[in-house]
Formats: structure tokens, C-alpha cells, sequence
């Protein structure tokens, strides 16, 4: 497949949406792009951001939400009016990406980000960027991250779940196992959404938020996705080994997140080797913290790590 350019309205600033195509073996791979070359000429120092998604969303609902009339949604467009590079995947299974009789576990999903980074160091002219993942979406940038540490300068994961020891998420979840393992797909539709916005608590995300995605899921090629990393989460943890992540992270943790326990977090917290690192647990989110009504928050909380100034010292 080629790569199509899709210059969007200019609004805000000069903001371009590309879509580009990735190859792992005889999977097409489904990636976009957004920036704004007036942005990223007055800020050329931020880095290319790419983003990780989750179990149940396609890129482009989880991080390019459009809802008119609502506000934004986008993550994509905020950070591409900010000065940053970003772009996102669909990964195996989902989305526009090629639809299989996979699985598609984390250790695809892995995979799936060694077949997209040489797109992206072509489009930019980088080869390492900064990784943002939320819930098994942490854990696929996190895998990556002990595979391939050359590739990425900066690393956020929200709602990270590392044992899942004692988490309420993932024992309601495991009742369900045989029927994850029966088949490869779930249905993902109003219902589901709902059903996965009110699961911590009710009255972080708006009434009309599980219709959009529902509907973004549709527009996007979706509709249902796989099962993978379901069952990972499920009895196939831990995903990611701390001690193996070299690069600054940041742990972003609400305070209504079931997936994991504060002590299963703070434990790969504090194993992570490299001392530039932070965790920020903020109020009023829950395990969906980039859509949810306080998403601004963690967009402050994100923007504010990944353009930290650099070290000057020369002290050990």
C-alpha cells in the first residue's frame, strides 16, 4: 500500500494528517501521522512522539477522537499544535490494520513497532522517539523498550499494570478466560464502551463518549478486536521487565484505575534503573485518562515530562 498525505483544515496552525503503511510479513500495518510544520519549526527540539494503544481501541479512537461540538478529543492534534511529531498505529487486528486469525498478544504488538519504526525514521529522520502507551498498550511499548532500548528516548505509560497481584480489573476479567481463549475476536460496540468507561467509577467520561468511539471504531475498519492481550493480562504477566527499560519514564496512575493496586505499580516504579524518572498519580481519572472528562490534566502531565529542559551539569 502507498502512503496517502491528508492535509487537514488549517485550524488550529498549519496541522497535516498522513497516512503511511507498514509491512510485517504479509500483515499491512495501518500508521498515521500528525504535525504542523509551523509548530515543529518553532519547537525543532521536541521529539517525534508515538503512541501506543490499548486492548479494545484502534489508534485513531483512542488518540484522534474527533467529536464536533464537544471539545477536543485528540491527543494526535493537541500535541501536533504543541511542536510535536506524533503519530499512532493500528496494530494487527485492528483498526485498518490487516485483520487475521491472530490473537494478537503483546509480543505481536512488539513486533508490530519493530515493522513501523523504520517508517517513521524515514518520514522523520529520527531513529529513536518517545513512546506513550496506556494499559496493554504500556505493555507493548514496554516490551519494545527491553527489546529494542535504542529506539526510544523517553517512555509514558498509563495505566500500567505489572503482576496484576491482587487487581480487581484483571480477577473480574479472568472469570471470563475461556471465552477470551475460545475465540481470537470480541465485539466492540456502544455497549462495550460503556461498559469500560463506568467499570472504576462513573462520572469521568461524558454520556456521548461511548457512541463516538462506537462510532470512530466503525469509521476506522473496526467494529471488533482481538482477544491477545485479553488473556496476557490475564494470566500471562509480567509483560515487561523494569530493570530492562534504560531510558526516563514516567508513570501516569489515577486515582479510580482497578487494573492494577497502587503497590504493584510503585513496585516497577522503583525497579526502574535509570533515577530520571516520575510518577504522577493525579485525582479524578480513571483507567481511560486520555479521553476521560479531565484529560488536560494528563496532556499537562505528558507534555510537561517529555519537554523537560536538558541536563547541563557535568556532575555524576
Amino acid at each position: 500500500m502507498s502512503d496517502q498525505i491528508i492535509h487537514m483544515p488549517v485550524n488550529p496552525g498549519d496541522i497535516v494528517g498522513e497516512e503511511h503503511w507498514a509491512k510485517r510479513g504479509d500483515i499491512d500495518l495501518f500508521l498515521y501521522r500528525r504535525y504542523s510544520p509551523k509548530a515543529r519549526a518553532a519547537s525543532p527540539d521536541k521529539p517525534v512522539l508515538f503512541l501506543v494503544h490499548g486492548s479494545s481501541f484502534a489508534a485513531r479512537t483512542a488518540y484522534d477522537l474527533d467529536i464536533p461540538g464537544k471539545g477536543d478529543y485528540s491527543l494526535m492534534r493537541t500535541f501536533a499544535g504543541l511542536g510535536y511529531d506524533v503519530w499512532t498505529m493500528d496494530h494487527e487486528g485492528y483498526g485498518r490494520s490487516t485483520h487475521t486469525d491472530g490473537f494478537s498478544y503483546i509480543a505481536d504488538g512488539v513486533e508490530d513497532l519493530k515493522a513501523a519504526v523504520p517508517v517513521v525514521e524515514a518520514a522523520t529522520g529520527r531513529g529513536s522517539f518517545a513512546f506513550f502507551g496506556t494499559s496493554s498498550g504500556a505493555l507493548r511499548a514496554g516490551a519494545f523498550a527491553n527489546v529494542y532500548p535504542e529506539r526510544v528516548e523517553r517512555m509514558v505509560l498509563a495505566a500500567l499494570v505489572w503482576t496484576g497481584k491482587r487487581s480487581p480489573t484483571l480477577k473480574k476479567r479472568a472469570e471470563k478466560i475461556d471465552e477470551w481463549r475460545a475465540t481470537n475476536r470480541r465485539v466492540v460496540d456502544e455497549a462495550a464502551y460503556q461498559a469500560i468507561f463506568t467499570r472504576d467509577v462513573e462520572g469521568l467520561t461524558v454520556p456521548y463518549l461511548p457512541a463516538a468511539a462506537a462510532a470512530a471504531e466503525m469509521a476506522n475498519g473496526g467494529g471488533s478486536v482481538p482477544n491477545g492481550t485479553y488473556i496476557d493480562m490475564c494470566v500471562n504477566l509480567p509483560a515487561v521487565d523494569p530493570l530492562k527499560i534504560a531510558c526516563p519514564v514516567m508513570i501516569f496512575r489515577g486515582d479510580h484505575d482497578g487494573i492494577a493496586t497502587d503497590e504493584d505499580v510503585m513496585g516497577f516504579f522503583t525497579a526502574l534503573p535509570n533515577k530520571d524518572k516520575q510518577m504522577v498519580m493525579v485525582t479524578g481519572q480513571a483507567h481511560n485518562t486520555s479521553i476521560g472528562i479531565n484529560r488536560q490534566r494528563f496532556w499537562h502531565a505528558l507534555d510537561s515530562f517529555l519537554s523537560i529542559p536538558p541536563r547541563i551539569d557535568n556532575a555524576n
